[in-house]
């Protein structure tokens, strides 16, 4: 099977280029190491997924009311 092109990006842990193609296992990283500590980071948090909204307000499913549960008064 011959060997086709394949398009450089940058590893989004280093910047070094590695080539985006099956050959390359850790796409689109460069390295297992650079794949490894972006997962380590991950599992850290170091990473977060903005909220939108108010922020630190808790759904009524993950606080211990359903609906027409009445609340306590503050």
């Amino acid at each position: 099977m011959p060997k086709t092109s394949s398009r450089l990006v940058a590893c989004p842990q280093c910047g070094k280029k590695s080539p985006w193609n099956p050959e390359n296992p850790w796409r689109p990283f460069c390295s297992e190491r650079c794949k490894t500590i972006d997962l380590a980071a991950w599992a850290n948090e170091s990473y977060r997924v903005p909220q939108q909204g108010g922020g630190d307000e808790i759904p009524d499913s993950e606080n211990g009311f359903g609906e027409g549960d009445e609340r306590p008064v503050s």
